[in-house]
């Protein structure tokens, strides 16, 4: 639904150039949630404008729907018609709301649909019908200065809906709301995505928001793509840093002669006892130094950190056990960087 092929964006002012996009590579498949993290000055700002080009790329592409959005920028009044229609059908949530304080609640979700030359009667009736699917339909009369912040971006969001989008874009939507607001926007974008068939692309610096919501992600760092694929895809990634920082695990060895590994656990494993019997099996003590567990995508996933007494070579045994589980198994040494790595 999504496609980046090298996309570039650089950045030029007062005789400087800023590198904000380098060479992107990124596929979002239709119908999932994708999630783009990275720190502040990663370049996912920037690469979500240049999706729907509200930054227009400095090289590379950008294909939605089957149509490259690049070839249509600037090559005259019908490509920029094209170039209209297509932005018409990519809906834009935004961080801080944009909300035009002087128009009702319903007025701003109107607003896209005025641009579009709708009759003021098609207007309302998208209008309320809207907020009636994001929960808001007791507010249309209500001006932005009465609502909460989780309350506005609601309105951002049935506002992104009016025009009949297949895409949604999520620049930072839930940054400036607290926890439990945050979930519920979250449970929102979701439901529209199943809901409505939404293809939505959101880029957050909250692990918790992949974890959410997420079907794929990707982990951008100065500018690149890094790290990419479904959560699954990721679990099963030796040495992922988007894996280890979505289910983080510590813990130390005890002392020498020991052996620390990772223990990757998804799908039907989660709810097999493997380490217990592990200890039966080889009549080991297992010591569990860290463990995180949650749910992702409506599947338990989780990771552990466990100790077995003995070296690596006096442990390929019992390891082996745990891979004809169907478990992904990361060897890490007492510093804790990973020195051997094993999967299914």
């Amino acid at each position: 639904m999504i496609t980046t092929s090298g996309l570039t964006k650089v950045y030029r002012s007062r005789g400087r150039e800023v590198t904000a996009l380098d060479g992107v590579d990124l596929h979002v498949r239709e119908g999932e949630v994708y999630g783009v993290i990275g720190q502040s000055g990663a370049g996912k700002s920037s690469l979500i404008r240049c999706v729907n080009l509200l930054e227009r790329p400095t090289a590379g592409t950008v294909t939605v729907d089957g149509q490259d959005l690049t070839a249509l920028a600037g090559r005259g009044p019908r490509a920029g018609k094209e170039l209209r229609r297509a932005r018409s059908r990519i809906g834009m949530v935004f961080q801080h709301f944009n909300l035009l304080s002087s128009r009702t609640v319903q007025d701003n979700v109107e607003l896209p649909l005025e641009i579009l030359g709708k009759s003021g009667k098609e207007r309302s009736r998208k209008a309320l019908a809207l907020l009636d699917l994001v929960g808001l339909a007791d507010k249309a009369g209500a001006y932005p200065a009465q609502l909460s912040g989780g309350q506005k971006q609601r309105v951002g969001i049935a506002r992104a809906l009016a025009g009949d989008p297949k895409v949604l874009l999520s620049d930072e939507a839930t940054s400036a709301l607290d926890p439990e607001t945050t979930r519920s926007i979250l449970q929102l974008l979701r439901d529209l995505n199943r809901q409505l068939g939404l293809t939505v692309l959101l880029i957050t610096h909250e692990m918790d928001v992949v974890k959410s919501v997420c079907d794929s992600a990707a982990l951008m760092e100065r500018g690149r793509v890094v790290e990419s694929g479904t959560v699954g895809e990721l679990l099963a990634t030796p040495g992922s840093q988007l894996a280890a920082a979505l289910f983080p695990v510590g813990g130390l060895a005890t002392g020498e002669d020991r052996t620390v590994v990772d223990v990757t656990f998804h799908g039907e494993s989660t709810t097999q006892p493997v380490v217990s019997q592990l200890a039966r099996t080889y009549n080991i003590d297992i010591s569990i130094l860290g463990a995180a567990i949650d749910t992702v995508g409506g599947l338990q996933i989780g990771r552990m950190r466990i100790e077995l007494p003995g070296r690596y070579e006096e442990n390929v045994v019992p390891l082996g056990f745990l891979r004809e589980q169907g478990l992904r198994i990361d060897v890490v040494s007492q510093d804790g960087p990973l020195v051997k790595e094993g999967a299914k």
